[in-house]
């Protein structure tokens, strides 16, 4: 059972990376919680094809016993199901009637960096170096589009247009979406595609499509996300801002930015790439937060 198992997850992943573009950061994920469950079937002695919704119940107290979080059970639960989901169509198993639903998650709003970080992150390094001349354009373009830390790592030289100042991402389920760029975004841009790129290429050690790659790194090699994650700490930390702000971070705070300044849900939704406009909504609390902090500090009567 456990190979057979064992074997389905890998199967399962690879769907994920070839057919859904899941980034390394989300396999991993799904790896350690489908890990977790595989154990949990063996600790059971449970087949895939007996599971039924008593026997998840037993999984969810399971999880719960491990005192982990709401949002953690739930990603755990995410991950069993989706495979669940992927064996059934594969017709490995014949239905997915054993699959529960989780406790429901705190709404926790998205944290939004303050102006006056942003303004450190993305303030111009005071060297010419290749390295911060990258990070100068990467950091900018993160803000100027919202985009996801796995998009900027996928990032080619075509997609880039600076003719119509627009840039083209590939996002979740390899999903097309066109950002237009402003021109502060465009001017580093085009600095580091001159002066930095060039001396950071080196044509030898890249295979295919490698050598297309916008942001790469001191080896000459494309940058990851986790490489991109690595570059954006260390950002933070020479600017003197909170560690524990996240690539993520600036995703929201460009959403919440945008609704603030007038632009429409159903635009915000498109520019981010979100499947479901419910998905966007979460950012309508906190431009309403930012509305009524000018209500009080303007208005007349408040």
């Amino acid at each position: 059972m456990m190979q057979d198992t064992a074997g389905l997850i890998q199967d399962f992943l690879l769907s994920l990376k070839v057919e859904r573009n899941f980034s390394e950061h989300s396999l991993r994920a799904y790896e350690k919680d489908l890990q977790g469950f595989k154990e949990w079937l063996c600790t059971e002695g449970l087949w895939l094809n007996e599971l039924d919704s008593r026997s998840m119940r037993s999984y969810l107290a399971h999880l719960t016993l491990k005192d982990y979080s709401k949002t953690t059970i739930n990603r755990h639960l995410s991950a069993v199901r989706s495979f669940l989901r992927w064996c059934t169509g594969q017709g490995f198993i014949e239905s997915t009637s054993a699959i529960i639903s989780g406790p429901k998650n705190p709404k926790h709003l998205p944290r939004v960096v303050s102006e006056g970080d942003l303004e450190k992150l993305l303030r111009d390094s005071p060297t010419n170096e290749p390295i911060d001349l990258r990070d100068d354009a990467l950091f900018e373009l993160m803000f100027a589009t919202g985009a996801r830390i796995s998009e900027l790592a996928a990032l080619r030289l075509p997609d880039i247009d600076f003719s119509e100042q627009l840039v083209h991402y590939w996002g979740k389920g390899d999903k097309e979406r066109i950002v237009p760029l402003h021109i502060l975004s465009l001017k580093k841009l085009d600095r580091y595609l001159k002066e930095a790129r060039p001396q950071l290429i080196q044509s030898d050690k890249l295979k295919g499509e490698e050598a297309g790659r916008v942001f790469l790194g001191k080896s000459g090699k494309p940058l990851s996300a986790d490489s991109i994650r690595v570059a954006f700490k260390k950002r933070l930390i020479k600017a003197g801002i909170d560690s524990s702000v996240s690539p993520h971070d600036i995703r929201h705070s460009f959403a919440t930015a945008m609704l603030t300044s007038g632009a429409d849900l159903r635009s915000v939704q498109e520019l981010l790439g979100h499947e479901h406009l419910t998905t966007t909504q979460i950012y309508t609390h906190l431009s309403i937060e930012h509305l009524q902090d000018i209500t009080k500090r303007a208005h007349p009567r408040a």
